[in-house]
């Protein structure tokens, strides 16, 4: 694996695939560009959506933000102010915070390709509302809790 300090370069035909379902609406196929602990403060990816599908659940992080760039195919994007179309040549930036809250569906009959650049965190949290769920990531964990199951600081010390 390359480490921080070297130059990355390679065409993204080159990349190496991998395909996640997630089950029912969720599915992309993910080309890692700067894998993390590749660089110290970036992660950079090129995703795809099957028509139908999204990613990820709507969602927004703690630490990490992120700017898509839309390459191909259209599809709607969910935000704290609504849903609207986005299409080839469009960026999005998601802040840290729940005003950063997003998620993308390809509504389109093509796939929808985009590029995520990501600030790389050590440890990061990721909120999503409409499930009542947290996420940790990062520093040896990846883990998702149900913050409904959240207990007091001194349970069980």
């Amino acid at each position: 694996m390359e480490t921080a300090g070297q130059v990355i370069h390679m065409p993204v035909a080159g990349l190496k695939a991998r395909h996640k379902t997630g089950g029912g609406p969720y599915a992309y196929t993910r080309k890692d560009f700067v894998k993390r602990g590749q660089a110290h403060r970036c992660v950079v990816s090129v995703y795809e959506i099957p028509p139908g599908k999204s990613a990820y659940p709507y969602h927004y992080h703690c630490q990490s933000e992120e700017v898509f760039y839309i390459l191909g195919g259209s599809g709607t994007l969910r935000t704290p102010e609504g849903e609207r179309p986005v299409a080839a040549g469009e960026l999005l930036f998601f802040p840290a915070g729940a005003g950063g809250a997003h998620k993308l569906t390809n509504h389109g009959q093509e796939p929808l390709v985009y590029i995520d650049f990501d600030t790389a965190q050590a440890l990061d949290a990721a909120v999503y509302p409409d499930s009542g769920k947290i996420g940790l990531w990062g520093m040896g964990v990846n883990q998702v809790f149900r913050q409904g199951d959240a207990v007091d600081y001194y349970e069980g010390e």
